[in-house]
């Protein structure tokens, strides 16, 4: 061969997860993809209620005070409703889309992730294959525990930045102290307990169905009781959020909000010129994340350590 010939370039591959860890992801992409998309398009409803969907409301409020914040919500449909199209309704619909997400990967996780694997007999068969049953359980936790923790701890920043820049828009009552007290690092840690809650399933009851179901169920009770269980939120232990009103005159002063409503020659008389409105931080509001965190947290540990036991059993047996 002449010494001119010219050699091919060396390719380099980019680097990719290997082993078990590229094995759980390449089984479970379809998981994957489904968890990426509900990441990206939560994300983006909530970067739009911090944009482009807050206009509207924001000019009523600048307006007419919190007497237009109502009038928005009201004029928009059903109250209450995810479908009614009101700024306040659409505020809230994340969090609802983080529960369901919660319960999700429970289900998941009782199901496809563990339960299936055992019913179909391919986790004997990786166990045959120098991957012990430790560390097949090990790489089932730790890969979606790392998704789960990205996407959830992304989900939840964006909504305290919303919840910084627009919690004025939203109507009084019950529902802003709750959403208040279910964003922090509590709302990351409910479905990684969800993950260990599934897996646990799984493990007992080795049957896809069967697990699915209790896990779903399982989970759908930890976040009813999150709801309404001290030191979680409690929606009824104190009913609303203080919050501070007041209008604002030509000249810069604040002054209480006169009741005008749409009436512009009464905002006039009054020389009202916009309004102000906030929801003020409550002193309970880490103490009780943190606890609430740290109490899942555990929850998540033992039942992990337990999910192993049980595994040991099971792979001997």
């Amino acid at each position: 061969m002449s010494a001119n010939t010219l050699t091919s370039p060396v390719r380099r591959a980019l680097p990719r997860p290997s082993g078990l860890v590229w094995t759980v992801l390449r089984l479970h992409r379809t998981a994957l993809w489904i968890w990426t998309a509900f990441v990206v398009l939560t994300a983006g409803l909530l970067l739009w209620l911090y944009g482009p969907g807050a206009t509207h409301t924001q000019h009523l409020l600048d307006t007419f005070g919190y007497a237009g914040v109502q009038g928005d919500a009201w004029t928009a449909g059903i109250i209450g409703s995810p479908f009614s199209g009101a700024y306040n309704d659409l505020f809230h619909d994340p969090a609802s889309l983080l529960n369901i997400a919660s319960f999700a990967v429970a289900v998941f996780a009782g199901g496809s992730l563990i339960a299936r694997e055992l019913e179909n007999g391919t986790a004997r068969l990786a166990w045959t294959q120098s991957v012990s049953p430790a560390r097949w359980l090990a790489a089932k936790l730790a890969v979606p525990a790392l998704f789960i923790t990205v996407g959830t701890g992304l989900l939840v920043a964006l909504y305290r930045m919303l919840w910084s820049a627009h919690s004025d828009l939203l109507l009084a009552g019950i529902g802003p102290r709750a959403l208040y007290f279910a964003l922090g690092p509590g709302t990351v840690a409910l479905p990684l307990f969800g993950l260990a809650v599934g897996v646990l399933a799984g493990l007992v009851l080795r049957r896809t169905l069967p697990a699915l179901a209790v896990a779903g169920i399982a989970q759908s009770a930890a976040i009813a009781f999150r709801a309404n269980s001290w030191p979680f939120q409690g929606d009824y232990q104190q009913p609303e959020l203080s919050v501070r009103s007041r209008a604002i005159t030509s000249t810069g002063a604040e002054i209480p909000d006169p009741g005008c409503y749409y009436s512009r020659p009464c905002l006039a008389r009054h020389d009202v010129v916009g309004f102000t409105r906030e929801y003020l931080p409550s002193p309970d509001y880490w103490p009780r994340q943190l606890l609430e965190t740290g109490v899942l947290l555990a929850a998540t540990a033992i039942l992990v350590a337990v999910a192993f036991g049980v595994l040991k059993r099971t792979s001997t047996s």
